[in-house]
């Protein structure tokens, strides 16, 4: 006989655990528990069948996996949460009865957890942790801009600050920027390190305000993995670059607004103490080497570009015991029969390590304003112009009003543009001096920057000059291929001069109209019946009976062809849905009513995004018309 089955020991109610019953496993609070979900990446699941995973029970809940509640019980984080909750209890204790000592004892012990274990687990390798960091950058930036209050503290914006300040060093450093947006939310950047693409928003510096509907504790749990995250990854980024991290901070010029201006790179190997290093000196085979000779073999080999160069020193294993760089390792299962199958051709040199990652070429776009010396106007904004120009081999100088720390002045001889977003002012007290330093730069507006950098060239400056208007600014990043192109041309643009033309003429003959008013109300119907049987003709002989109806009517053969086109369209455009939705509704038929819901989800999308483009393309005819009858007005 076989084992009988318990309802609820096997299948979903297994495998899936409601959240209260895993608080309740876990003795923490609600408050822990969703801390510890965020910090190791845990989320809620859904069942196939949530009444058989709530054992019968049909109330809405939230799942989670039975072997992640399993796996948050050896959590440490979790025991130094424990430890917390014991350590408040007995500070209010000795708070109450004024026992300050032990109070002041306790304080110093506070227990503190933290998350580089955790680090560790969810990013196995430096590429993984490259990869993910979209969202760290975002949080960052959004809390260095946001003010400090009772929930977020000084300290908390002021590390964010200087986290974002050190990626923006690394990126400059390296010129790893590739794309620029500014959008309504903010400046979107793309830059790539390591082979990978690294997108991120920050918000322009506005006064921020924390909305009340959002839960900021839930926003501050994952900036402090986050932070952790980011400092492990900036580590890494600056040691393979050769640079001190972190890096020193000039106080006086972070108090004079000087940005990113007021951290300074310094190269690793300056940063080293400068005492002389005791050499060993180690004799082999009557030979005396010494551990210089040892360390200038080492660069050697690496820097040799292949492995077969011959070196003139004794065989030394001089292979580092702690390699630095993460390389794949090879398996080192032995096999010594002779039967065994081939190795793959994939071996591990073919495979990307940090190393070859590293010394990838760059793109020629990535020095784009490198020839160039650019001065800031006081109306623009300076970290975002900073930024972007000196990622692309720039220089950059801004006024005083703007911040402390610009290399040069207004009056330096090598700027070539200025970035200035004002209108067009008379400058009748110009001296000669200044009027020839105008003219030898090239005023442009803060836009032809970006275009630049997302063309990958330098554009022509007259489009962008100062007081004119600039063409639209489309996004760089890949779109969909129904998105709305404001550069294309429109349908049915043609058939729309036409009609103005028509109406032009119309308008020039309105007086003969109104002398013959009485004549033309008369032959009106029948001119409208002529156009609607042209309409409606299916065939030649129709269409024939309907051409000599309108020429009986009045109406001229040009007029006639063209509304009988403007019909037989928008007949085309109506038949046409009706074929579309009764294969849709057959199709929707044969669908469950999951994936119903989810293709009516995204036709609903696809409509929305439609009636978009088709209002963005309807002000564009209205902007066109405009500027087709004041041309025609004006000749």
């Amino acid at each position: 006989m076989g084992r009988l089955k318990q309802k609820g020991k096997a299948g979903a109610a297994k495998a899936y655990v409601t959240r209260s019953a895993a608080v309740k496993k876990l003795q923490c609070s609600l408050a822990d528990f969703r801390r510890l979900c965020i910090l190791k990446g845990i989320y809620p699941r859904e069942p196939r069948n949530r009444k058989k995973a709530n054992k019968g029970n049909s109330a809405p809940t939230n799942f989670y996996y039975a072997k992640d509640i399993a796996y948050l019980a050896h959590e440490p984080v979790l025991r130094k949460l424990r430890e917390h909750k014991a350590f408040a209890k007995k500070l209010a204790r000795a708070l109450g009865r004024g026992e300050w000592s032990s109070a002041k004892s306790l304080e110093e012990n506070k227990p503190v957890y933290r998350l580089d274990h955790i680090i560790k687990e969810r990013y196995p390798t430096f590429v993984d942790a490259v990869r993910d960091i979209d969202d760290a950058l975002c949080m960052i930036f959004l809390f260095a801009s946001l003010p400090s209050d009772s929930k977020v503290s000084p300290t908390l914006i002021e590390n964010c600050a200087r986290l974002a300040a050190e990626w923006q060093l690394y990126v400059m450093h390296t010129h790893s920027l590739r794309k620029v947006f500014l959008s309504i939310k903010g400046v979107y950047y793309q830059a790539e390190v390591f082979d990978q693409t690294i997108t991120w928003l920050v918000p322009y510096q506005f006064t921020q305000t924390i909305p009340t509907e959002v839960d900021v504790r839930v926003m501050l749990t994952f900036l402090e993995l986050y932070q952790t995250l980011l400092g492990f990854v900036f580590f890494k980024l600056y040691t393979d670059a050769g640079l001190v991290y972190p890096p020193p901070l000039d106080t006086k010029k972070d108090e004079g607004a000087a940005g990113v201006g007021a951290f300074s790179l310094q190269d690793a190997k300056d940063a080293r103490p400068t005492a002389p290093a005791k050499s060993k000196i180690v004799e082999v085979d009557g030979k005396r080497v010494s551990s210089k000779d040892v360390r200038q073999t080492i660069k050697s080999i690496t820097a040799s570009a292949s492995g077969d160069t011959d070196v003139d020193m004794l065989a030394v294993d001089a292979s580092p015991s702690n390699e630095e760089d993460e390389e794949f390792v090879e398996d080192t299962a032995e096999d010594d029969s002779e039967d065994a199958p081939s190795a793959p051709a994939l071996t591990t040199a073919s495979l990307p390590t940090l190393k070859t990652l590293a010394t990838l070429p760059q793109s020629t776009s990535a020095t784009l304003f490198a020839p160039y010396t650019f001065w800031l106007s006081r109306e623009t904004a300076r970290p975002i112009f900073e930024f972007i120009v000196r990622a692309f081999g720039g220089r950059i100088g801004w006024p005083a009003t703007s911040g402390s720390g610009s290399p040069f002045d207004e009056m330096d001889e090598s700027i070539t543009h200025v970035i200035i977003d004002r209108p067009l002012a008379e400058r009748p007290n110009e001296t000669d001096e200044e009027r020839d330093r105008r003219r030898r730069r090239k005023y442009v507006q803060p836009q032809w920057v970006v275009d630049c950098v997302n063309a990958g060239t330098i554009l022509l400056e007259d489009l962008y000059a100062q007081g004119k208007t600039l063409p639209p600014h489309l996004s760089p990043f890949g779109e969909r291929a129904d998105a709305y192109n404001p550069t294309a041309g429109l349908v049915g643009q043609e058939d729309e001069e036409m009609e103005d033309e028509g109406e032009a003429v119309e308008g020039e003959a309105d007086e003969e109209e109104d002398e013959s008013a009485d004549e033309t109300q008369g032959a009106r119907p029948a001119k409208k019946a002529a156009l609607k049987a042209a309409a409606a003709a299916d065939d030649a002989a129709a269409l024939r009976a309907a051409e000599l109806e309108a020429e009986a009517a009045g109406v001229d053969f040009g007029t006639f062809e063209k509304e009988t086109k403007k019909a037989q369209k928008k007949a085309k455009k109506a038949e046409a849905p009706k074929e579309d939705e009764a294969e849709q509704d057959m199709n929707k038929m044969m669908m469950s009513n999951k994936q119903r819901k989810l293709y009516e989800r995204m036709k609903y999308g696809e409509k929305k995004r439609a009636t978009e483009r088709q209002q963005l393309e309807q002000k564009k005819r209205a902007i066109e018309k405009e500027k087709r009858h004041r041309t025609s007005k004006a000749s």
